[in-house]
């Protein structure tokens, strides 16, 4: 199923934001192509709270973000660019 998601974020170019760690799985060890995912890592916060840290990062790294799989965590954007 995860995959479909990924597809479809594809076939938009758009930046996929999720807190499945199985997309990571999708990326690099099947070798999925992909217009970039961002792993939301901030249990224990609230919904607004992890939306500023989202948006906050989006607007940091933005262009960085697209083509990568990134990790979001507390305090910290880990941005790991994919290689073919």
């Amino acid at each position: 199923m995860n995959f479909l998601v990924l597809e479809m974020a594809n076939d938009k170019s758009a930046l996929l934001l999720t807190a499945d760690k199985d997309f990571g799985e999708l990326v690099f060890r099947q070798k999925r192509v992909t217009s970039g995912v961002v792993l939301i890592r901030l249990a224990g916060l609230s919904s607004i709270r992890k939306a500023e840290i989202v948006v906050s990062a989006i607007n940091k790294h933005g262009r960085e973000l697209m083509h990568s799989f990134s990790v979001i965590n507390p305090g910290a954007v880990r941005i790991r660019h994919k290689i073919e």
